[in-house]
């Protein structure tokens, strides 16, 4: 099966169309209009019909943009940054990097507490619509998800709180997923949690941005046997395995299951996620490929290991 395409034949005069600058840079169209209309960041050219076409330097500097989002800097203060040398790190001030996230998060807890999904879905679809996703996963669901975590037993309706919360973002996650793998055709991911893992938020950020990638999920969720997956990849081939989880790996999950995983397989299994991180060592030994918690970092790590292995 071959791996996503990263390398798109373009349009004439070396002009890129949206879809394929979204694909290489992992920033979602929607998004790279929003940069465009209210921020004037990018200025792509057009065709008759009015389609957008991005030359190299607009790649390169939407590219500068998510670095400097990355360090923290609001999308309104990004555009006299564009000239500085990339990759010299830029100091964010107050105003950058807390307040929209404050102001995101605020929002959005007032909508949870009155338990108002209309004003939750506007707050979330704002954000979504002028960073990149695993930028707002980092500062703004992440957070707001563990602070729910946190207080739950301090509120009379903590518990309902988290949980309406938890619900929105899986049925929201899977709906843009579901959208985008039907769009799709690009190589198959078998995603799924590791034994014991109840948590697939987590997991469906990574899918959603795989997707975003070029990438179509097929998702098995929480609490996944190990032993089914091979079942399941003989009724469905996959380029690769994702397996998510935050926490301690029951005995013999790593050494036994995972291993068996892996020897059985003839396609990489990667595991992200705590579980990655702290139990890297076991999960090497065992066959698996750790790609951590930064999402973005896994993602580009898991499309070198399948050019790497080339079509299969």
């Amino acid at each position: 099966m071959p791996v996503a395409n990263t390398t798109l034949t373009p349009p004439a005069e070396g002009l890129l169309p949206i879809r394929t600058v979204s694909i290489l840079t992992g920033v979602n169209a929607v998004t790279l209009r929003a940069w465009e209309r209210r921020y004037s960041l990018i200025t792509p050219q057009r065709t008759p019909k009015g389609h957008r076409l991005y030359a190299q330097k607009d790649v390169e500097r939407i590219n500068r943009i998510v670095e400097l989002l990355n360090q923290g800097i609001s999308v309104s203060h990004v555009k006299p940054l564009l000239d500085q040398v990339p990759g010299q790190a830029v100091t964010p001030t107050a105003s950058d990097d807390g307040d929209i996230w404050k102001s995101y998060q605020d929002k959005m807890l007032a909508a949870i507490e009155r338990f108002d999904e209309q004003s939750l879905d506007y707050a979330y679809n704002d954000a979504l619509s002028l960073y990149p996703v695993d930028i707002v996963n980092h500062r703004l669901t992440t957070p707001l998800l563990r602070l729910l975590g946190e207080r739950w037993k301090s509120r009379p309706t903590g518990v309902a709180e988290e949980h309406f919360f938890s619900v929105y973002l899986r049925n929201k996650l899977g709906t843009r997923i579901h959208h985008m793998n039907q769009r799709g055709n690009g190589p198959l991911l078998l995603l799924a949690c590791l034994p014991g893992e109840l948590h697939e938020i987590g997991l469906l950020f990574f899918a959603l941005a795989a997707v975003n990638a070029g990438y179509r999920a097929l998702i098995l969720g929480a609490n996944t046997p190990l032993p089914q997956i091979p079942l399941v990849l003989d009724k469905k081939p996959c380029a690769g395995v994702i397996l998510s989880g935050s926490a301690k790996p029951a005995r013999g999950v790593v050494e036994k299951e995972l291993a068996e995983l892996t020897s059985r397989l003839g396609i990489p299994v990667f595991v992200g996620g705590k579980t990655a991180v702290s139990h890297q060592d076991k999960l090497e030994q065992s066959g698996a490929i750790c790609v951590g918690e930064n999402i973005a970092a896994g993602l580009q790590l898991v499309n070198k290991t399948l050019k790497t292995l080339g079509p299969r």
